[in-house]
């Protein structure tokens, strides 16, 4: 829809600067409703510096009167590619072992993407280590995105090895992983999501066999005896359903509970939560469905029972939200109760899609025959937020971190651990310290940076302030975060507005979160301006945004990027002749949707994107096979809506980056594009990667894609030199 020029733009500048600024950050509690038995202030002598010295910010100390004036793009910027790509570090999921230590999955880019299991230095200041030998790698290839790939108990760890995808058990401390599955002739079949069960001296995982069928692999819930001397194929514990997650056993061993759904729903659109009693022989002899079957249309996820046998979970039934809840189940001659009813209510989300095994979002940190004190997270108007759930009294107290995301908790010996970020901070693990008693929290310290490079660089971020525009749905609004161009050294005419990127982020069932991204702030410190944008379908504000994107996919998200660019133009912020798009795989597609369909960006960049649904559709995997026909809605908007069909449509330049080894949206699908418009006489280029999948890994690769994709803007629309040292790529129909 067009977007009035009277629109004022409703800035609201990020709260977390401040908040943001320090590592050794301290933070306060603040209640909500009634107040929780935690100290509201720390005395001083409390004041913890972060476990690992980080680098000062004095990269520059110019004086704002002597800024070198130059056009916007051409700036030089210490950012540089090969700083995001080493920066790329990511995390696959947190586990505490017996002695209390840390353990996560780390992902490292310039090992070739290779995913190493890593355990927390023994003293404070102490360098982690890794406890993966060289020759494995802990990853799962399960429902195609992967996640949890491990698990532990004391010291012995069960993992997915990435290259034959067997299960191993593994000694901390020592270097020789021993297989706990057949091998079945390569990785035909795939574990995730998996815990261990004493009663039985088993590990109970998520299974996932493709001997049959590649495309419809079957899923099931299986026992894996951890006695190794005798290889057999797992039990089969549950089955019959199409997809399965978080199982998950009671303290006593004798109840399992689990999430499933079927086809043609995704698990956000409709799941149910089942329990099963299990006999002495580790059979399921009876099973009770405790939410998603009462005709209410709800997504239950996140199973887990306290240490007095209560099983809580998060579900968004009745308004929208993923909210915290709890099964209440009793026999008496007077009353029968088997009932979810709501630990604490707010229209926040306290969880998030399953798009991989082994989200936590909440853990418990006390747990006793009155009551229950649960760390949990939440994320409400753009932004996460940390608090304690007190169970008996139901109230919530707030906890004033240096994250404004988080994405995991994992409770410890007297602490718990947060996976988070924030505008200014680069993904961490942040540890919350407790008191004797569990109940108070007493200090606050930073575990891992993902990079602590990236704080060298901080007199060159730009930090991103939520913008809300008017969306095509009255009286209804679009989110995104905008980064205006910035750099202590340099500033542009007054006559003169910014070039523009604009991030459509993939899923398209996924969320922008508005964190430290090196990636961004390689374009703002040079002069580019930068929006990443929640289209409706977006996550994080509840079903009802979500499913805004339902049979319109293709549409609303076009629109939507569309009119933020437009409104920023009209608000002044940008150039409206220099305005550029790029996402990534489902973010692809809308990019180049958004270049067929409307004439609003005069250049695009897509990363594994879609330009042929009915294609993508025939090679979907089995996990996403429906996904894509709840979000077009009829046969005819597979044609309709493929930018493939309507290459006469195309009128700018677009640059491609394909991996040959992709899955999900396959090699063919760029070719497509590529050819199609090479032989439409548009500016194009293809840059293909050996060894890549959906998604690149590999740290020379996303070097090389950011090079070329600024250097193909700035050539192409931009209209500047960059002051950059790179090589150009041939550009078809250009060069």
């Amino acid at each position: 829809m067009a977007i009035s020029t009277a629109t004022s733009i409703a800035w609201q500048t990020s709260k977390q600067a401040a908040a943001s600024s320090s590592l050794s950050a301290i933070f306060a509690f603040r209640s909500n409703l009634n107040k929780l038995p935690f100290s509201s202030k720390f005395p001083h002598h409390l004041l913890c510096t972060s476990t690992r010295t980080m680098a000062s910010t004095t990269k520059t100390n110019t004086i704002k009167d002597q800024k070198i004036t130059a056009p916007y793009g051409s700036w030089s910027s210490p950012i540089t590619a090969d700083a995001v790509s080493s920066a790329e570090k990511r995390l696959g999921g947190l586990a505490v072992d017996g002695s209390g230590r840390l353990l996560w999955v780390e992902y490292r880019p310039k090992e070739a993407g290779r995913t190493v299991l890593v355990r927390e230095g023994e003293k404070i200041g102490d360098e982690p280590i890794d406890v993966t030998p060289p020759d494995f790698e802990v990853r799962t290839t399960a429902q195609e995105y992967g996640g949890q790939a491990f698990s532990v108990s004391g010291d012995i760890v069960v993992f997915s090895n990435y290259k034959d995808q067997r299960l191993y058990k593994q000694l901390i401390g020592d270097s020789f992983p021993e297989p706990l599955t057949p091998d079945y002739g390569g990785p035909v079949v795939c574990f995730a999501d998996g815990v261990f069960v004493s009663r039985f001296n088993s590990y109970i995982s998520v299974m996932e066999d493709h001997r049959e069928s590649t495309l419809n692999p079957i899923a099931t819930i299986v026992f894996v005896k951890l006695n190794n001397k005798n290889i057999q194929d797992p039990k089969i514990l549950v089955g019959g359903n199409d997809f399965y997650a978080f199982p998950r056993m009671d303290p006593k061993g004798e109840r399992l509970a689990w999430v499933e759904w079927s086809h043609p729903n995704m698990h956000w659109d409709k799941a149910e939560i089942w329990v099963g009693y299990v006999s002495e022989d580790g059979d399921i002899y009876k099973k009770i469905c405790v939410c998603g079957n009462s005709g209410l249309i709800e997504s239950p996820t996140e199973p887990k029972w306290s240490s007095r046998g209560e099983l809580f979970l998060i579900t968004d039934r009745n308004t929208g939200f993923w909210n915290l809840h709890k099964w209440v189940i009793s026999y008496s001659k007077v009353e029968n109760r088997n009932e979810v009813v709501p630990v604490y209510s707010l229209l926040a989300e306290f969880s998030k899609p399953l798009w991989v095994f082994g989200t936590s979002s909440y853990d418990f940190i006390q747990s006793d025959e009155e009551n229950n004190l649960v760390a949990c997270c939440y994320r409400q108007d753009g932004r996460s937020y940390l608090g304690i759930i007190n169970d008996a009294q139901k109230s919530l107290s707030m906890l004033d971190v240096p994250f404004t995301d988080i994405s995991t908790i994992i409770a410890g010996h007297g602490c718990f651990y947060i996976e988070g970020a924030s505008a200014t901070q680069p993904l961490a693990i942040g540890k919350v310290h407790l008191d004797d008693n569990n109940s108070i929290a007493v200090r606050f310290s930073i575990i891992w940076p993902s990079t602590a490079e990236s704080t060298e660089y901080k007199s060159y971020f730009s930090v991103p302030e939520l913008i809300k525009f008017p969306s095509e749905f009255p009286g209804q609004y679009t989110y995104a975060y905008f980064y205006p161009p910035f750099n202590p050294i340099y500033e542009a005419s007054p006559q003169e507005k910014p070039p523009l990127v604009l991030k459509t982020h993939g899923g398209p069932t996924s969320e922008s979160r508005g964190t430290l991204n090196l990636n961004i702030q390689y374009w703002t410190s040079r002069g580019w301006a930068f929006v990443d944008v929640n289209y409706g379908g977006s996550t994080g504000y509840g079903r009802e945004y979500r499913e805004r994107l339902l049979g319109r996919w293709g549409v609303v998200d076009v629109n939507d990027c569309c009119n933020c660019a437009n409104f920023l133009v009209e608000n002044g912020k940008v150039d409206g002749k220099r305005l550029c798009i790029t996402g990534g795989s489902a973010g692809g597609y809308t990019t180049l949707a958004s270049l067929a369909f409307r004439q609003t960006f005069k250049a695009g960049a897509s990363l594994y994107g879609i330009a042929d649904l009915a294609s993508l559709k025939a090679e979907m995997p089995k996990f996403e096979s429906h996904y894509i026909d709840n979000l077009m809605g009829s046969e005819s908007a597979f044609f309709e809506r493929s930018p493939i069909n309507f290459v006469d449509r195309f009128s700018c330049p677009v640059i491609l980056f394909q991996g040959l080894e992709d899955k999900i949206v396959a090699p063919a699908q760029a070719h497509k594009i590529y050819n199609a418009l090479k032989e439409k006489g548009l500016p194009v280029a293809l840059v293909e990667y050996e060894g890549e999948q959906h998604g690149f890994r590999k740290a020379e690769n996303i070097k090389f894609t950011l090079e070329q994709m600024m250097l193909f803007f700035a050539r192409l629309v931009g209209h500047f030199n960059v002051a950059d040292e790179i090589t150009p790529i041939k550009i078809d129909n250009f060069d």
